[in-house]
């Protein structure tokens, strides 16, 4: 499975997400980074006030009064004064940059015999040794609540952040999708074009670079648009100015030809010409040119009995007896399936009717031509589906301008579809369009 979103939408609004809790989080460390030094400093100098303020009660205060000065010390201010034994069990400060700090500070200001601990005797807290009275031996322990160096989570500050952030990401999301929406109308429009229909022209507005390529895009539409137009008139000019004289022709055989074989042959020639005319026709019109070829709800198995029925015994057909129902564009797709039919009776054996069949596969809706014919080679199936292709075997349609296939093929793929072509056990060919069972 892909974690990575598809849309650009998506894509582009992770990313600036991402980049915005990095932002961030480099911030936090910064500022972490930062405030370390001056903090030490801060704390050395508390420390080093506590401690010669201490020092001064002590040496100012009567010995009588000393111990109860410790006692109110520790009672008001939380400091604790211990005197240091030999036999002290010290656990030394984290390897932090705070305590290198703290610690270099105070052996400054204190003395560089000044010793720093995280613990004494099992006991947790800060401690700080120093002298009371300068000259003598004894040495003592300063001993400070750890929650002094501690620092408390702003989670105010924290919630105000998560709000500016939140924010933040509400406005990059109306960013996106401010850019996204004119793209998703291109891509639908884009969709509508590649189905042979006109999209409605989209409205240019937005930054610069979408304006630029929504005006081009109209403009494109507006070209093809007027491309079909002017095809529609050829086709119609074409179908009238070539097979106007064809009909001329034919009667005049029929009337100045006494030669009944010669005559039988040169209307199978003029027979052959007007369909030949009428693939060009059928390749170069526009499948959306009439309007029952929109896509629609379409019952397959009566649209193959109406296919077959035109045929008689010399089609067989196999199919479900309950309906086929499938979006798809009737006329079109009738033509391609009279189209391989017709091929299929063309060149198949005579004595052996073509087969018609429907059935699913794979969640794939197949209709399939059979034939006992000479089949085609393995290596021409893919050729002969080129515009122009004949097979050398007087295969796919050789007698017309090899566009049998190629409009077969043409009009599979507008409904999300393809064509196959595979030879057959024991001879011929299945010719095959395949649908997909929801067709855009």
């Amino acid at each position: 499975m892909r974690l990575l979103p598809h849309s650009l939408l998506w894509r582009a609004f992770l990313l600036i997400t991402l980049l915005m809790l990095a932002a961030v989080a480099a911030w936090l460390a910064i500022f972490r980074q930062a405030e370390v030094e001056p903090r030490a400093h801060l704390l050395a100098q508390t420390i080093v006030s506590i401690s010669n303020l201490t020092r001064s009660a002590l040496l100012n205060a009567r010995p009588e009064r000393r111990l109860d000065l410790l006692a109110e010390l520790s009672d008001i201010e939380g400091v604790h004064v211990y005197p240091a034994e030999s036999s002290d069990r010290i656990d030394p400060p984290p390897s932090t940059e705070l305590f290198r700090h703290l610690e270099h500070d105070l052996r400054e200001r204190l003395g560089p015999e000044t010793r720093l601990a995280y613990a004494l005797n099992g006991e947790p807290g800060l401690f700080v040794s120093f002298r009371i009275f300068p000259g003598e031996e004894g040495e003592f322990w300063l001993a400070l609540p750890r929650e002094r160096l501690e620092r408390h989570l702003p989670w105010q500050w924290l919630g105000w952040g998560v709000v500016v952030l939140l924010l933040a990401l509400c406005g990059a999301w109306l960013i996106m999708q401010r850019i996204a929406k004119p793209l998703k109308a291109l891509e639908n429009a884009a969709l509508q074009l590649g189905r042979h229909e006109t999209p409605a022209p989209l409205p240019e507005r937005g930054p610069e670079e979408i304006v630029a390529v929504t005006h081009a895009f109209n403009q494109m539409s507006q070209s093809l648009r007027q491309l079909e137009e002017d095809r529609r008139l050829l086709l119609a000019g074409i179908s009238h100015d070539l097979r106007t004289p064809l009909t001329r022709l034919r009667m005049e055989i029929e009337l100045s030809v006494p030669d009944a074989a010669a005559r039988a042959a040169m209307e199978a020639d003029i027979a052959e010409m007007d369909r030949t005319i009428g693939q060009f026709l059928d390749f170069a019109r526009p499948l959306g040119d009439k309007a029952d070829s929109t896509m629609a709800p379409t019952d397959l198995v009566a649209l193959l009995e109406e296919i077959a029925a035109r045929y008689g015994e010399r089609v067989s057909c196999r199919w479900p007896s309950a309906k086929v129902l499938l979006p798809v564009q009737r006329e079109p797709l009738r033509r391609a399936i009279v189209n391989l039919v017709e091929n299929a009776l063309r060149h198949g054996a005579a004595s052996t009717p073509v087969e018609l069949e429907l059935a699913w596969e794979d969640g794939h809706c197949v209709i399939a031509v059979l034939d006992r014919g000479p089949g085609i080679p393995e290596e021409d199936m893919a050729r002969l589906k080129q515009p122009f292709t004949r097979g050398e075997r007087a295969r796919s349609n050789a007698g017309g301008a090899g566009l049998g296939l190629a409009i077969v093929e043409r009009i599979a793929k507008a409904h999300g579809g393809w064509l196959e072509l595979k030879p057959r056990s024991g001879g011929g060919l299945a010719a095959r369009i395949v649908l997909s069972s929801r067709i855009n």
